[in-house]
């Protein structure tokens, strides 16, 4: 079931979005990423973020409750992490 969330967006993702937040409509966070994707401003920085759900790390297949609060961290704003050798 679809919910209404927060999206907030950090970083590079927030000035590839133009805004600080916004609210979306989405099932699963890879659902919500599909629709980010979809905005040619937001694809590049989106397939490389982390979402956090309410402050929790979350995969595609974390289910959005109804007013979750969910954070777009692109690598250099504390999302994905590499690993150094």
């Amino acid at each position: 079931m679809a919910a209404t969330v927060l999206v907030r967006y950090w970083a590079g993702a927030q000035r590839a979005a133009g805004r600080e937040s916004e609210p979306l409509t989405a099932a699963t966070v890879g659902e919500l990423r599909e629709l980010l994707a979809a905005r040619p401003e937001l694809a590049r920085v989106v397939a490389v973020a982390s979402f956090l759900v309410d402050g929790q790390q979350a995969g595609d297949t974390t289910a959005l409750p109804d007013g979750a609060e969910v954070d777009v961290l692109p690598p250099f704003a504390g999302g994905a992490q590499t690993t150094r050798r």
